[in-house]
């Protein structure tokens, strides 16, 4: 679908911070020159052409109490040897209906299935696997966490000025029930209404304070970046000679083969997993507009590499260029591209439901 002037305003904008106001859209209106209804309509329109996958609130696992964990493993296709990819759709299938896993693609690797896990303990994620290949042809599967965080959340295409938090210092506040069924609400779609928070139900004022309290990492649009313009992206994987650890920090790998017991080499990260880091190879990729996510994870037997960064380009050459220019910018270390070859679930993981 082709924008218009007002679409890339928008999405500059509401990516990042959509208004937490009681008519939003007047408030984006004001900002932009136009008036509420006009902005409702396009924001309507880019959310019904399937560029805008939801609005709505961005939650930080950890600070819920749950834990995050990327899974690399392999299930066989017709690329890989086997008769045809039944085994693939069967594997897509089981993985689909299962809440905990939001994201699951295909990629151009001998490991091909890369998924990402949300839940309260390592035994309950190592239950959720261990269920998958039990079900599925789902082999030779490794559960990462991310050892440092150099960025991830961030919005693509919009050149939007960075968001002022009212309140830079961190505070600490237990939560409450209502708390709870607030952000189970706030991790849907807004309604599509020009008063959206009072239909939900919810305080935008109780929304800026998750905001505050850093349970929430923003409120805005998630997109999906083919239909945005970003149609080809690629999982890049460097291996870099030093390994900078602090006191503080533990990896988890989780070596599983199917029908055999599951190993736990090491469990429960310490409070350093998802700290930020100052490394200088991780914090040169985060500088890029191209990159969206970057995190140092754990190496594992025949995938050497720490340092993933998920990129995005609008063509397969533009991706090549931007692929060479950040492993120059760090010092052309070992790297594999890991294509997106097929996304077979992108979801937003609904605490508390």
């Amino acid at each position: 679908m082709a924008q218009t002037k007002l679409d890339q305003q928008l999405l500059a904008i509401i990516q990042d911070a959509f208004p937490l106001e009681e008519r939003p859209y007047l408030v984006l209106a004001e900002q932009l020159g136009s008036d509420e209804q006009s902005v409702f309509a396009a924001v309507e329109n880019l959310r019904q052409s399937g560029i805008i996958r939801r609005i709505g609130g961005v939650y930080d696992s950890k600070v819920l109490g749950f834990i995050s964990r990327l899974c690399a493993g392999k299930v066989p296709t017709a690329m890989t040897g086997a008769a045809d990819d039944s085994a693939l759709e069967k594997f897509a299938a089981v993985v689909n209906v299962i809440p905990a896993i939001t994201h699951n693609y295909v990629r151009s690797h001998e490991y091909n299935v890369w998924f990402t896990v949300i839940a309260q303990s390592e035994a309950e994620i190592q239950k959720i696997v261990e269920d998958v290949c039990s079900k599925t042809e789902l082999h030779d599967v490794h559960v990462l966490l991310a050892t440092k965080k150099f960025k991830i959340n961030t919005v693509m295409g919009g050149s939007a000025a960075p968001v002022i938090r009212k309140n830079n210092c961190v505070r600490s506040k237990p939560m409450a029930g209502a708390d709870r069924a607030r952000i189970r609400i706030a991790c849907e779609d807004i309604p599509h209404t020009l008063t959206p928070f009072k239909d939900w139900g919810i305080s935008c004022e109780e929304l800026r304070e998750d905001l505050d309290l850093r349970r929430m990492r923003r409120f805005g649009a998630i997109l999906r970046h083919q239909e945005a313009g970003f149609a080809d992206n690629a999982m890049v994987c460097f291996r870099l000679d030093e390994r900078r650890e602090t006191k503080d920090e533990r990896s988890v790998i989780l070596s599983y083969t199917k029908l055999r017991t599951s190993v736990l080499k090491l469990s429960y990260p310490l409070r350093g997993e998802q700290s930020e880091s100052k490394d200088p190879a991780g914090a040169i990729l985060a500088s890029k507009s191209y990159i969206s996510h970057c995190y140092e994870r754990p190496a594992f037997d025949g995938f050497p590499y720490t340092l993933y960064a998920m990129m995005h380009a609008q063509s397969a050459e533009e991706l090549d260029r931007n692929i060479k220019e950040a492993a120059e910018s760090i010092g052309n270390p070992d790297y594999v591209v890991l294509r997106s070859v097929r996304e077979l679930k992108k979801t937003s993981f609904r605490f508390f439901a």
